[in-house]
């Protein structure tokens, strides 16, 4: 019989090009979610009946044993960028991935992927870089052989963030960003899923690897790559660090003040911290190299995606052609 993988998360926007490339494998994948209706996309990554989703709460033990059942081996691609309610990054990103590995390793399962994060670090002061460092030290407490990912800011088909970006670039001259010389080492979603997917084959070492792509380059140099892809004219402006705190305190306290109703996806305070460090792949860390993949540059991947952003969309290389004719 075909091995099974639950993937936690599997329809999110890593987990689901995981759960293609497994099914592709042969893989039975089950999807484990919080809202499995809305989930029904994954399914045609396989036959009938191969890929499925499933209902999973991971803060809870038996949600997370029941989804477990059976399976060969595990990854989980939960995370939050921004706490609400119930979710706060303790929950999700510390005890959530502690409490998969540990019934993982009750259950007899010995394979685990963990989706984490470049700067994962105890000491951070950020409490998003600090769960994921947690989270990190529950699975390998649990499960020594498990493989932790830590990718940079992850590119591609539905990603949060060029999108995020090319879409504000619609509005008005200028784009504002926060943190415009951090560093930033961009990595294609699909060169993330391989990583994960040779581990899973028994093609790959456990261990932690940090996944850049192949250019490191500043927020206001990727913001500026990116409105050359989608042909637009603005100025990117680097806001104050006053103005910025001032926003996203602003912004926090109105999440606050809403009891939940509005959820800053803006800009946090936390998040200030995290830009307030560069995130690109430690010296000596293992990364891509020793997997033996060679990942994408942006420029081959971008304008696949964010061409709906320039003014005249899909037919934008066919005006381009007919200039050149007439020149």
């Amino acid at each position: 019989m075909a091995k099974l993988v639950t993937i936690f998360g599997g329809s999110g926007f890593v987990g689901r090009h995981i759960a293609r490339r497994l099914a592709k494998d042969g893989w039975r994948v089950r999807v484990a979610v919080r809202k499995p209706n809305l989930a029904m996309h994954v399914k045609p990554y396989g036959v009938v009946g191969q890929v499925e989703p499933v209902f999973c709460n991971i803060r809870d033990d038996a949600s997370v044993r029941e989804v477990l059942t059976g399976a060969d081996a595990v990854v989980n691609c939960v995370g939050v960028l921004v706490e609400s309610g119930k979710n706060s990054f303790g929950a999700v990103q510390a005890e959530g991935p502690g409490r998969i590995a540990r019934i993982a390793a009750e259950m007899g399962i010995s394979r685990m992927v963990q989706i984490s994060a470049i700067g994962a670090d105890a000491d951070s002061a950020s409490e998003y870089a600090r769960s994921k460092a947690a989270g990190e030290a529950a699975v390998l407490e649990a499960l020594p052989g498990a493989m932790i990912l830590r990718p940079s800011v992850i590119f591609g088909p539905g990603d949060s963030f060029f999108n995020r970006f090319a879409d504000m670039a619609k509005f008005g001259p200028v784009l504002p960003i926060t943190g415009a010389d951090t560093k930033f080492q961009p990595v294609y979603v699909d060169d993330v899923a391989a990583a994960a997917e040779l581990y899973l084959l028994g093609k790959a070492e456990g261990g932690v690897y940090e996944l850049g792509g192949p250019e490191v380059k500043t927020f206001r140099e990727l913001m500026r790559d990116m409105l050359a892809v989608i042909r637009k004219r603005r100025a990117v402006m680097s806001l104050p660090g006053f103005a910025a705190r001032g926003m996203a305190w602003s912004f926090d306290m109105l999440q606050k003040a809403s009891g939940g109703l509005f959820v800053n996806h803006m800009l946090t305070r936390d998040q200030l911290k995290n830009l307030a460090r560069d995130n690109v792949v430690s010296e000596g860390a293992k990364g891509f190299a020793d997997l033996g993949l060679a990942p994408a540059a942006m420029g081959a991947v971008l304008p696949g995606y964010l061409w709906r952003f320039r003014t005249d969309g899909q037919y934008a290389i066919l005006k381009d052609a007919a200039d050149d004719l007439k020149a």
